[in-house]
């Protein structure tokens, strides 16, 4: 399998939908879609972290330095993951401000945009999921160290 470059997709896309550009351009609406709506679950785990760490996170953290520091790593790595997605994949810039000479440069450059906002989603995921894995971490640590009856 190989990736098309943004103008082999350009000329993928207008072959398909026989040279019409609204064609093209609802197609790739899907895609952007399809990024807010991934972006949107990844704002709601994030929320979900912070909150329950709001209720829990002093008792984790007073288990042991693992329990702290690791409660204190995954925060930040949260923190991070949501204001990229916040000020990256979020941010909007709507298809028809795209001016190009052609149909097929403004697909290519729509096109470039959405790679970008996938890899900056990429990016976005792989932080949220090391900070998740440092919270559970510290809520493992937590559940191991209490004493028994507690």
């Amino acid at each position: 399998m190989r990736i098309l470059t943004p103008p082999e997709e350009a000329d993928r896309l207008l072959a398909w939908h026989e040279g019409i550009l609204s064609r093209c351009l609802a197609e790739l609406n899907q895609q952007f879609q399809v990024l807010q709506t991934r972006s949107q679950l990844l704002l709601t785990l994030a929320t979900l972290t912070l909150t329950i760490t709001g209720f829990s996170g002093p008792k984790i953290a007073q288990t042991n330095a693992l329990a702290r520091y690791s409660i204190a790593l995954g925060l930040v790595f949260v923190l991070i993951s949501t204001i990229l997605v916040l000020i990256g994949t979020l941010r909007i810039q709507w298809m028809t401000q795209v001016e190009a000479e052609t149909p097929r440069e403004t697909l290519v450059a729509i096109l470039t945009y959405r790679n970008q906002k996938s890899a900056l989603y990429r990016v976005e995921l792989f932080l949220l999921v090391i900070g998740l894995a440092c919270y559970v971490t510290s809520v493992v640590t937590f559940l191991i160290c209490l004493p028994p009856g507690a």
